[in-house]
């Protein structure tokens, strides 16, 4: 990382290399990037993430080009304690979003959003405005449920930059907004975040996990029980499959 927030420690796993680094660090830091213009990108993994880098080359390569990459699920928080990074934290995109709006309201920083369905971005949108006095949100869209053809995508980029939007809030789900943001990584002028459902919980769409299923690293159990058909296949195939890598990544570097 840049500015005045220092490089926090890192260990890859599963090849991937992903950062130890709290909340209030994180916050300092999109602020430096947002202040300074700069375009860059942040992804909050889960083993969903990796598990999809680790099968699929083009994704990896998505994730690898992140500035930073922090550990949302516990499960890899818990990998990087055992990977010898004994302070790392869970930061996610539903607990860090609200700080950097407040943040950006504080200091008047143009945020946006990018994603979500219609009604929920809508929702969002009335939303931290009264929660967050002062803050300009200076773009909302909710792209189509389909690839935009090269004219809708030219259009969108050139209104993002048109709004002076320094914080751009990605909410098109993993992998697509992680290709999204790695497409468009140096033409944003922004610090794009892919937050991923952290639109629906904010808009009130979606309940989060109890706190003690998230200490306990049973978030995914608590969503697979209220979408079974969407994520079964993600949690129930990818989340063994991870345990079993993980396993041998530690066996190969134990000391």
């Amino acid at each position: 990382m840049s500015g005045d927030v220092a490089a926090p420690a890192f260990r890859r796993i599963l090849g991937v290399r992903v950062e130890a680094v709290t909340a209030a660090d994180l916050v300092r830091q999109v602020l430096a990037w947002a202040g300074a213009g700069e375009s860059r990108s942040v992804c909050f993994a889960t083993v969903y993430n990796l598990m999809l880098a680790h099968d699929s080359p083009d994704f990896r390569q998505a994730i690898g080009a992140a500035d930073l990459v922090t550990p949302d699920g516990m499960p890899l928080v818990w990998g990087l304690h055992w990977l010898g990074v004994h302070d790392a934290v869970q930061v996610c995109g539903p607990e860090l979003t609200p700080l950097l709006l407040e943040a950006a309201a504080d200091r008047r920083v143009p945020v946006g959003f990018y994603g979500g369905r219609p009604r929920v971005l809508e929702a969002l949108v009335e939303r931290v405005r009264r929660r967050f006095p002062g803050l300009q949100v200076a773009y909302a869209w909710s792209p189509p449920f389909r690839p935009l053809t090269p004219e809708e995508e030219q259009k969108a980029l050139t209104e993002i930059r048109a709004s002076g939007v320094r914080i751009l809030f990605v909410g098109l789900g993993t992998p697509k907004q992680d290709l999204w943001m790695a497409a468009h990584r140096g033409t944003v002028p922004a610090v794009m975040l892919g937050v991923g459902q952290t639109f629906d919980l904010l808009a009130g769409a979606q309940r989060r996990a109890p706190r003690w299923m998230r200490t306990h690293g049973l978030e995914w159990l608590f969503r697979l029980l209220h979408e079974p058909r969407r994520l079964w296949k993600r949690y129930l195939w990818y989340n063994p499959r991870f345990v079993l890598l993980f396993a041998r990544q530690l066996w190969r570097e134990r000391p």
